[in-house]
C-alpha cells in the first residue's frame, strides 16, 4: 500500500490539535466552526439506519467507535446494520480517523435518506470507500479501493496506511462540488448532480438504484460490511 505524505508524526500533531479543538466546541453544530458527531463516550446522536436505536455490535472504548463483527453466526441477533447521524447536511466538512481490519470492507456513506422505501443507507447515498486493498477481493476492482467513490470515480492516487494503522479521511460538499481527502492528498473531485454526475451513474452499478445519487441533503452513515471498523475524532463544519 501506498504510504500517506507526511510524516505519522506529524500527522498525529495535526489531529491532536483539530481535536483540541473541537474539544472547545459546543454540541450543537453552528455554520463554520467544528462540531463533533461523536462525544467519544456513548452513541449518543446516532441510530442504526431506519430505526431508533442502535444495537449492540457497535461499540465505544477509550474514546474509539467500532464495529464488532465477530458474532456473524447471530448477526441480527448481535445487532450490527449502518449507523446514521440525527441531523441531514447539505454542504459541510466532514472529517475522522479510520483504521480498518485485516482483509475488512467499510465506508462512509453521505447524503442517506430514511425513508421506508429505501431499505438501505447505499440506495441512496454516494461511498467513500474504506478498504484492505491488499487483503480483500475488492481491491482487485477499479472504484472500489480505498479513497475511491465506490463505483464512481478511482482516486487520482492512493495514499492509505498499512492495516491497522489510523488514517484520515475528509469528505467536502460545497455548493455541488465533491471532494475527498484521504491522508491530507485530494483523491476524488467532482461535481454533483450535473449531466456528468448522471452519467457516472448510468455506467456504474447503482445505474437502476431508484434515488442514488440524486439527494442535495442527507444523513452521514457508517457502514457495517460485515468486518471489524473503528472510528475516532468525528467531527462536521457546515460551510
Amino acid at each position: 500500500m501506498a504510504a500517506a505524505c507526511g510524516s505519522a508524526e506529524n500527522g498525529n500533531t495535526e489531529n491532536e490539535s483539530v481535536k483540541e479543538e473541537v474539544a472547545l466546541k459546543t454540541e450543537t453544530s453552528s455554520k463554520g466552526e467544528w462540531t463533533k458527531l461523536f462525544n467519544g463516550q456513548n452513541l449518543d446522536g446516532w441510530t442504526t439506519y431506519n430505526k431508533e436505536t442502535v444495537g449492540p455490535a457497535w461499540k465505544v472504548e477509550d474514546g474509539v467507535l467500532y464495529l464488532d463483527a465477530s458474532n456473524k453466526e447471530n448477526w441480527q441477533v448481535n445487532g450490527g446494520g449502518d449507523i446514521v447521524t440525527e441531523k441531514a447536511y447539505d454542504n459541510f466538512h466532514l472529517k475522522l480517523d479510520w483504521k480498518i481490519s485485516e482483509n475488512g470492507n467499510s465506508g462512509i456513506i453521505f447524503l442517506v435518506q430514511e425513508l421506508d422505501k429505501y431499505k438501505h443507507s447505499w440506495n441512496t447515498g454516494p461511498e467513500y470507500q474504506l478498504l484492505d486493498n491488499d487483503g480483500h477481493p475488492d481491491g482487485k476492482i477499479e472504484k472500489h479501493r480505498t479513497g475511491d467513490l465506490y463505483d464512481l470515480i478511482k482516486a487520482t492516487e492512493e495514499a492509505e496506511n498499512p492495516v491497522g494503522e489510523w488514517n484520515t479521511s475528509e469528505i467536502i460538499i460545497d455548493q455541488g462540488k465533491l471532494t475527498f481527502i484521504l491522508n491530507g492528498v485530494k483523491t476524488v473531485e467532482t461535481t454533483l448532480w450535473d449531466d456528468s454526475w448522471k452519467e457516472l451513474i448510468a455506467n456504474s452499478k447503482f445505474k437502476n438504484t431508484e434515488g442514488f445519487g440524486q439527494y442535495q441533503k442527507g444523513k452521514i452513515a457508517l457502514q457495517d460490511h460485515g468486518n471489524n471498523i473503528w472510528f475516532k475524532n468525528i467531527m462536521i463544519k457546515e460551510l
